[in-house]
């Protein structure tokens, strides 16, 4: 980078792996690379340029798959979030969902003999399963730390360090299949057993929209323009769509809402640095104002206030269960195969009552 005479001279080096097709490539010691000058800019379009990096990693793909999120950045922030010494106090959004998650486990009139809970945390889910329904438990996480002050639970448990969108384990191998507040499902079809169920909980894309919206606002007034300061989540329209992609059949999402109040919108922001869920999102702006951020605590406060000088924040929960295919499930039959219309229905009402008074004769 030359700053001479403010301008900014960008020298950008690729792998031939990337660029194929150039054609003035030379090769140096066994490491192809590519070299060459894209453009003068000024220094203020460093911020632009940061941005395409950013969009450039976010559609770089791993299997096909968008790369939205920076797993690297969210693995320090899960790491400081359970290395602080009050961090029991910010499970309390992961501790609700996990109760009305175990829930409908009970519903399944299963046991399970092997189980597994992605992205467990401090095992949210496990302290509310009872060893009569899951035999044995494994429990992962990206956190070693949070491995570490995990919650006791009735059946016996095996912790992995590892990521969800990597799953160290092999196909056909689990029996059920839990996962709170994470994001990948494609990974979880493949180390289910067939005729098994998948049964987890998102965040959903209403989740947190009155900070979104002070954030918005505060900083298009401040600064002209607006940035995402919040991670992108997922909507529920979408949603069934994406467990239909993954593979799974026989699909049930229900939405449920936790609002949670608090004295500011400080106060929110600091609760989601103590839950390890800040943006982590490649297009992420690194920098708030000052400024911005108190325009946007009164904004909150004014279009979101209760009376009581508290402020509400929501969290929109998606629910969803899922089974993996096999042979002795029930399917839908054909199409035209009915042999029912659908215009005898408005007949039910007169066939009853011709049926009763046949039922009154002597």
């Amino acid at each position: 980078i030359n700053y001479e005479k403010g301008r900014v001279v960008l020298v950008i080096k690729l792998y031939i792996s990337v660029l194929p097709r150039f054609n003035f490539i030379q090769k140096r010691r066994h490491v192809v690379k590519l070299q060459f000058i894209i453009m003068s800019l000024t220094v203020k379009s460093l911020r632009a340029l940061r941005c395409l990096w950013r969009g450039w990693r976010c559609l770089s793909s791993q299997g096909g798959a968008m790369n939205v999120f920076d797993r690297s950045m969210k693995r320090r922030q899960k790491q400081w979030a359970s290395s602080l010494l009050d961090s029991d106090k910010y499970d309390y959004i992961r501790d609700e969902v996990g109760s009305r998650l175990a829930d409908r486990v009970y519903d399944v009139s299963r046991t399970f003999p092997l189980a597994l809970d992605v992205g467990c945390g401090k095992s949210h889910i496990a302290e509310h399963l009872s060893k009569d329904i899951v035999e044995r438990l494994f429990l992962t996480d990206i956190s070693d730390s949070s491995l570490r002050n995990r919650k006791k639970c009735e059946m016996p448990t095996q912790c992995v360090l590892a990521d969800e969108e990597f799953l160290p384990f092999k196909e056909n191998t689990f029996d059920l299949v839990l996962s709170s507040l994470r994001y990948s499902t494609a990974p979880i079809h493949q180390v289910l057993k067939p005729d098994c169920v998948f049964i987890g909980a998102m965040v959903g894309s209403e989740t947190l929209y009155e900070l979104r919206c002070s954030l918005q606002l505060a900083e298009l007034e401040r600064e002209g323009g607006f940035a995402p300061h919040i991670s992108p989540y997922t909507a529920v329209t979408d949603l069934g769509n994406l467990l239909g992609q993954a593979g799974f059949k026989m699909l049930t999402v229900d939405i449920d809402e936790v609002q949670v109040h608090y004295p500011g919108m400080l106060e929110v922001m600091s609760d989601l640095q103590g839950m390890g869920e800040s943006n982590c999102a490649w297009n992420r702006k690194s920098l708030l104002h000052r400024d911005t951020i108190l325009a946007a605590a009164a904004i909150y406060k004014e279009m979101y206030g209760n009376e009581d000088g508290s402020v509400p924040a929501t969290f929109q929960i998606l629910y969803m269960i899922g089974w993996k295919p096999h042979e002795s499930q029930a399917k839908p039959a054909k199409r035209g195969s009915a042999n029912v219309s659908f215009a005898d229905l408005s007949k039910i009402s007169k066939l009853q009552t011709d049926h009763q008074k046949t039922n009154e004769k002597p």
